[in-house]
């Protein structure tokens, strides 16, 4: 199907230096002739349905659903109907690697942090969505933008080149790419489901030789602590704070106009879920374990709650800092990521983890010369699943690349798909959901506070 697309016959330039040439036949139009704005102010009707945007995927949630910053009002949400294009505007300047476009399949309501926008009869709608998708994975959206944070307006964008075929070269170039990306994402999202598998597989070794050592016959006492239950008998039962040193006194959180403002960005900069953003200065030079302090990461686990940061880096405060008293720091770290946080954890709405509960916390460590030897066999015996994992990943960044730009080569006229879309199979009905990321994915990167407000699924 893919390998048979050919350039259109006849070209012309169209005058815009990263469009290059484009068919002949099509228009080029201002984006004010295209899309144009829609602002209804929530009336407080439809507060179960709230609508986020990550990851180019509009997420639904409802109210008993919702993490993050859940406001006390939702008077001053805007009313999206099914078939609006969503943007989000802000912060495009430090922001410059998730998507921001996505398209409604839902009524609800959205944050002032988006642009609603219709498009006009001159294009269908799933083709201007479409176009603007181009623009996103493309990055060309980050061109536009105006103000300290390189917000986006209506007014920034409405004067953007827009290319229109005739309407029923349109409808092909949708049912072309819808029927492309539904497969492309089916292929990708076996591709997670296999990561997954491999995932815990890898964790289930890890927590074995952390928790039990590596001789199997290994002789067992009472840990004295209900969830710990039985350990090795000449291994010590510990709490965090015999461990570790707390050095949470020494981080600075940095809001997103400070770190717009940097201009080198050569160290990380680490939040609850991981690095987050580079920043100028770092505040350690050290190996340290991180433990996410707040987030709905807390208690979904899709993203590591213990991380490794070594050399120079600055953290925030929204994640816990440990220097190991003695020991292993990378067996220290599995230990750490081990445990179920969740008798500890307060707050419903924004769970935390605070560090006084995290301190006294039980642990069973082993000696400090059989520490070493653990971790080199969880290295060799879990070496063939991490490269399983890194190759799958890797196809799955590469699929991700690739559908990028068979969109942007359709939208923008690079190839001629007509003929192909008339020779596609009509769709049997599949309704089998095919996102690549699960909501709960999504949820588990709020809880760095001021560093992604717009985020929030509220």
């Amino acid at each position: 199907m893919i390998a048979d697309l050919r350039p259109y016959p006849a070209m012309k330039d169209s005058g815009v230096a990263w469009l290059g040439e484009v068919p002949e036949h099509w228009e080029i139009a201002p984006a004010f002739a295209v899309y144009r704005p829609r602002q209804v102010k929530n009336t407080g009707l439809i507060e179960s349905t709230v609508l986020s945007l990550s990851y180019g995927r509009i997420i639904v949630k409802t109210l008993e659903k919702l993490r993050g910053l859940v406001p006390e009002s939702f008077e001053t949400y805007q009313i999206v109907e099914s078939g609006n294009i969503i943007v989000r505007t802000t912060d495009l300047q430090n922001d410059q690697t998730s998507l921001r476009v996505g398209h409604a399949q839902h009524r609800g309501i959205i944050t002032a942090a988006y642009m609603c926008l219709e498009t006009k009869p001159i294009v269908l709608n799933e083709f201007g969505y479409q176009y603007l998708n181009a623009y996103d994975l493309l990055k060309i959206i980050y061109g536009f933008g105006s103000g300290l944070r390189q917000n986006l307006d209506f007014s920034d964008i409405k004067r953007m080149p827009v290319l229109v075929p005739p309407r029923d070269e349109q409808a092909a170039i949708v049912r072309f790419l819808d029927y492309a990306d539904r497969r492309i994402r089916r292929y990708i999202r076996a591709k997670q489901k296999l990561i997954k598998l491999l995932e815990e597989q890898k964790q289930a070794i890890i927590h074995r030789a952390v928790t039990r050592g590596l001789d199997p016959k290994v002789r067992l006492k009472p840990s004295g602590v209900e969830w710990l239950g039985e350990v090795p008998e000449h291994w010590e039962v510990s709490r965090v704070k015999n461990e570790f040193l707390c050095l949470n006194r020494h981080r600075i959180p940095l809001s997103a106009t400070e770190r717009g403002a940097m201009t080198i960005r050569r160290y990380d900069y680490y939040g609850a879920s991981g690095v987050i953003d580079k920043v100028d200065e770092y505040l350690f030079d050290d190996d340290l374990l991180l433990i996410a302090e707040d987030g709905a990461n807390l208690v979904l686990r899709n993203l590591p709650l213990a991380i490794i940061a070594r050399g120079q880096f600055w953290v925030n405060n929204h994640a816990h800092i440990l220097k190991p008293r003695r020991g292993h720091l990378e067996y220290l770290a599995a230990i750490m990521e081990g445990i179920n946080y969740q008798p500890w954890i307060s707050g419903a709405a924004q769970p935390k983890l605070t560090q006084d509960r995290l301190m006294g916390i039980a642990i069973a460590v082993a000696p400090a010369e059989e520490q070493g030897e653990i971790i080199s066999a969880i290295r060799k015996e879990t070496a063939p699943l991490a490269m399983t994992i890194e190759r799958s990943q890797r196809e799955i960044d590469l699929l991700r690349e690739y559908r990028t730009r068979l969109i942007a080569d359709v939208v923008t006229g690079k190839l001629d798909v007509r003929e192909a879309a008339a020779r596609l199979p009509e769709e049997t009905g599949d309704t089998e959901p095919l996102d690549e990321i699960e909501d709960d994915v999504q949820d588990s990167e709020a809880g760095d506070g001021d560093d992604v407000p717009e985020e929030a699924e509220a």
